[in-house]
């Protein structure tokens, strides 16, 4: 049982947080927030989604499970709520007639590229409440951080 909010789960959250968490926490409220934002479709939908089209063609439910790190029960329910939605379609594979491919349809693929732009515009809204210098700060010190500068 919490007896206040310093103490969760025996844990001191009053402490002044390591970097690490605070980097974390920050990372994690901005992702949030501009998932939240980026308008419609469930944020693992839009992920299987982004999968599918990342793949370039159509896929067999089985393979996409495995890129997403997920069980296949898991891709056939987001399949079908993705048909249903007139996001993608499933086709016969030309080389297993028992196995079939799905693919994104020209309905799918506007979802994505509306829920990018969104994303981006979100994003660039956050970055003006930062100078053009801060701006370049921020986006060189996270290369350091990312292992990429």
């Amino acid at each position: 049982m919490l007896t206040s909010r310093a103490t969760l789960c025996g844990v001191n959250t009053e402490a002044e947080p390591d970097a690490s968490a605070e980097l974390l926490e920050l990372v994690y409220a901005i992702l949030h927030a501009v998932r939240r934002e980026s308008g419609p479709g469930a944020p693992g939908q839009l992920r299987f989604l982004r999968t599918l089209a990342a793949c370039g063609c159509a896929q067999r439910p089985g393979a996409l499970a495995e890129a997403l790190g997920v069980a296949p029960r898991s891709v056939t329910s987001k399949v079908d709520t993705a048909e249903s939605d007139g996001l993608v379609r499933r086709l016969p594979d030309p080389t297993d007639r028992r196995a079939t491919l799905v693919e994104l349809t020209p309905a799918g693929h506007a979802l994505l590229a509306e829920s990018a732009h969104r994303r981006h515009e979100h994003v660039a809204a956050r970055l003006t409440r930062l100078s053009s210098a801060e701006q370049a700060e921020l986006l060189r010190l996270l290369r350091v951080v990312a292992g990429q500068g």
